[in-house]
């Protein structure tokens, strides 16, 4: 393995530009509290090691190679991102600051559910799995086997991406005062919304990289 210091200077710069799994983790740290969040970026985390151990079996390979895995695996993924988007934006019309026992109740079912979400915005995802073809072989020595350092960088990219979404979620915790409020909250929720369905539109509009 080459240059492994550097791989974890362009790991981060990845993991923390914004993209699906950074709004999927705003907007259910902001609706489910922390232990949501943290869910949510368990849910990513689990995702980032199946497509490591995909990167290593050589499928993410044959996804990028043909145009019809690659497309239904693009628009199913860019369909459950408008779907979370078209959610966050619906339940805004269902607000009622008097309703205190449908926001526990939606409270409990959005903690349950923050898992998956995060799993599958992630493994529906196939710009992650181009994301690890190209960035991999990289730090790879020609001519040696890539299964060990596959697998370390994968790794280590995941562990990177807990311990950043771990700080975000805290983060995003403390000031959950200010963001918890009934007017902050819908603001938020329709932002990420919006977000998300807009990443839903770039998704299915990209194109396969042969």
């Amino acid at each position: 393995m080459d240059n492994f210091f550097l791989f974890l200077i362009m790991s981060l710069f990845l993991i923390v530009l914004p993209g699906p799994d950074i709004a999927v983790v705003t907007k259910n740290t902001i609706t489910a509290g922390k232990v949501g969040g943290l869910k949510t970026a368990t849910g990513t985390c689990v995702a980032l090691l199946i497509h490591t151990s995909a990167a290593i079996l050589g499928l993410s390979a044959l996804i990028m190679k043909s145009a019809i895995l690659f497309s239904i695996l693009k628009y199913v993924g860019a369909v459950y991102l408008i779907y979370l988007g078209v959610k966050a934006l619906w339940s805004l019309r269902k607000k009622d600051e008097t309703a205190s026992l449908e926001a526990v109740t939606n409270t409990r079912y959005e903690n349950k559910s923050c898992f998956k979400q995060g799993f599958l915005t992630d493994i529906l995802n196939p710009k992650v799995a181009v994301l690890f073809l190209t960035l991999l072989p990289q730090f790879v020595h020609p001519g040696s086997g890539t299964f060990i350092p596959f697998l370390i960088m994968g790794i280590t990219y995941t562990v990177l991406t807990a311990v950043w979404f771990l700080i975000y979620v805290t983060l995003i915790n403390h000031i959950s005062v200010f963001m918890k409020k009934p007017k902050t909250q819908s603001i938020i929720e329709g932002i990420t919304g919006t977000i998300l369905i807009g990443f839903g539109i770039k998704l299915a509009l990209e194109k396969a990289h042969n």
